[in-house]
């Protein structure tokens, strides 16, 4: 299961910089309104240091901060990608045939993925080693043993040209040898390798903090980092209160010095290792609000020989949710990081507002600050966010307010202000999916029945609902799939709300006053990673073919079967038209005449035309 998939709540260091109080309890301040932002660079390092400190000792508890306590830090709630189109290379002259790439989000910006294709070669990542498939002999031509250390997460890669990016994201691996109270992780990795001939590897960069997301244009790669002050906390006495040991801890942070907080990094090339760290100079935040964590973008130009430094940009903030175009960069954070786990940390509740930051892409340079500002309530994932026109749209549920609503929002000098808003989505439900075309725009929420609502986004003044469509179960990803028409794949349920296995749906939505349901395929008892990895997903549109990996269980003591439906989308209706057996299936993808499908086990080959199986490559 890929890290998207891991439902937990996010915990991360990040508290406001300016009026933290030293107390173990502090008043419950009132919310403040969410607005503009601008981000300043820090004074100096002492002043970097003295509001980092601040923060930490502001939110430590007494066993430690989030994060560095027995729970390792998880990602956030939702999966952070959702499809919008599969994306079909030109064929061009002496080119290979058409094929599909990831689904991303956006066509211009590829998102890292367990499998990449050229239309020649399939290039895979899995249990520490890299392979390469030719697709026309359908043989392996490469393996390559990563040389990972133990723990982390699941890797992904990019690919451009001749060079797979292969992304580690460091991970938890257990108690560290020196105290039972604070976990050892691994650090993110970023290795270069070389694919023109047998696998190599050029570069391998190391860094600390977590991965958080990475993008692609052309041949420039943009990686987004969060990282933690890496500072030990030793066993306190059994005797100790609580009140007791988070004195001690705040000693503890006292004595820290400003590089606890500051990323370092070390490339290896060949025989040479470079080493470095964020320069304080290079660390922003925001005027109104900041983080005791850091957000890092780097950027790696792939067409070099090898990785350099990364030329970190900084921000002294959180965030999990990164959403980009060819030229806009956002990152997204809000705090519901802020759970009192323990005793002593600062009790206020979860302010019920996301942050955005907007940085602006040119080339292979470092992204540029464009603007900052804050919207009410929390995004689901990136597919909540969607830049047109020179407007961001966001999407959004008030948890406390028990309703959702979509901003429009502009870069004014260096803030992002709302232009316009329509609320009042889903009253006592929450969003399960967004899908933002063009000026229209399509959010599902869910209960207990799926109002599919339509809006019109056209006028950024004068956003509006145009249509709603109830039915029972949910969408938790809506596919483009042609004029007027769209997937929704989640699952059914029945009045009262309980899930009852993966539904496939077509949606209507030519007219935008009233949205139909034309059909549905319902797989009882049924679970696809599509419902919260669309990654999973393959929408070939040249044949109207949708491939979605799916798992059901049996309750009645038949066990479970695994594999993927290929279902013939028409106009009007959902056909199924092979069911292709093969456990635990990942990914889909298409080269030519072929459907391949990955799982752990290998890759499978298919005929496009009949599903009939041409050949199996197990993963050895």
């Amino acid at each position: 299961m890929s890290r998207r998939s891991l439902l937990c709540a996010a915990v991360a260091l990040a508290l406001p910089l300016s009026g933290c109080t030293a107390k173990s309890s502090p008043p419950t301040p009132p919310p403040p309104v969410p607005g503009p932002m601008r981000l300043v660079a820090f004074d100096s390092c002492e002043q970097l240091e003295a509001d980092l400190k601040r923060a930490a000792k502001a939110s430590v508890g007494p066993y430690g901060l989030p994060g560095s306590a027995a729970m390792p830090e998880t990602m956030p709630f939702g999966s952070r990608t959702m499809a919008d189109s599969a994306g079909v290379a030109a064929k061009a002259p002496g080119a290979p045939p058409e094929y599909s790439g990831t689904n991303n989000h956006e066509r211009d910006a590829d998102e890292p993925d367990i499998v990449k294709t050229d239309g020649r070669r399939i290039v895979t990542v899995d249990r520490g080693a890299l392979r390469v498939v030719d697709a026309a002999t359908r043989t392996q031509t490469g393996k390559l043993d990563l040389q990972l250390r133990q723990g982390g997460g699941p890797l992904e890669l990019l690919l451009a040209g001749d060079v797979a990016l292969v992304l580690v994201p460091g991970g938890w691996m257990g108690y560290a040898p020196d105290s039972r109270m604070m976990p050892a992780a691994t650090k993110p990795e970023l290795i270069s390798v070389d694919i023109s001939g047998p696998p190599r590897i050029v570069s391998r960069y190391r860094t600390e903090g977590n991965l958080v997301d990475a993008r692609l244009t052309g041949s420039t790669a943009r990686i987004v980092l969060r990282s933690n002050p890496r500072i030990t906390f030793p066993e306190q006495p059994a005797a100790w209160d609580d009140d007791e040991r988070i004195k001690a801890q705040r000693k503890v942070i006292d004595r820290a010095s400003v590089a606890a907080w500051l990323p370092s990094w070390e490339v290896t090339t060949g025989g040479t290792t470079s080493k470095g760290a964020t320069d304080c100079g290079r660390v922003s935040r925001p005027s109104d609000y900041s983080g005791g964590s850091l957000l890092s973008v780097l950027t790696f130009d792939l067409t070099k020989p090898v990785l350099g430094s990364g030329d970190a940009v900084t921000v002294a903030a959180d965030g999990d949710t990164v959403y980009a175009t060819a030229s806009s960069l956002y990152l997204a954070g809000d705090q519901r990081w802020r759970l009192n786990w323990a005793g002593g940390r600062a009790g206020r509740p979860a302010r019920q507002e996301t942050e955005l930051y907007r940085f602006t892409l040119n080339g292979n340079q470092p992204p540029v600050y464009a603007g900052a500002g804050t919207v009410t309530g929390f995004l689901i994932n990136q597919y909540a966010m969607s830049e047109w026109d020179g407007h961001l749209r966001v999407a959004t549920t008030n948890e406390q307010a028990g309703q959702s609503a979509v901003r429009v929002l502009r870069v004014d000098d260096d803030k992002l202000v709302q232009t316009g808003m329509v609320d009042g989505l889903g009253k006592g439900e929450r969003i399960y999916s967004v899908r933002f075309i063009g000026p229209r725009g399509y959010v599902v929420t869910f209960r207990q029945t799926d109002p599919l609502y339509s809006l019109d986004l056209g006028d950024p003044a004068k956003p509006k609902v145009t249509g709603e469509l109830k039915i029972t179960g949910y969408s938790a990803h809506l596919q483009p799939a042609g004029d007027g028409r769209l997937i929704g794949v989640g699952q059914e349920a029945d009045t009262d709300g309980r899930i009852q296995g993966t539904q496939v749906s077509l949606f209507d939505v030519s007219d935008p006053a009233e949205p139909r349901r034309l059909a549905q395929h319902h797989i009882a008892g049924g679970h696809s990673e599509a419902e919260w990895d669309p990654h999973a997903l393959l929408w070939w549109p040249a044949t109207n073919l949708l491939v979605v990996p799916v798992s059901s269980v049996s309750f009645d003591g038949g066990g479970g079967t695994g594999g993927a439906l290929a279902l013939r989308v028409s106009d009007t209706g959902v056909r199924e038209i092979a069911t292709l057996r093969q456990a635990m299936v990942r990914r889909s993808l298409v080269i030519g005449d072929t459907l391949w499908t990955l799982s752990d086990g290998g890759l499978q080959a298919s005929r496009l035309s009949t599903m009939e199986k041409l050949a199996w490559l197990p993963a050895v």
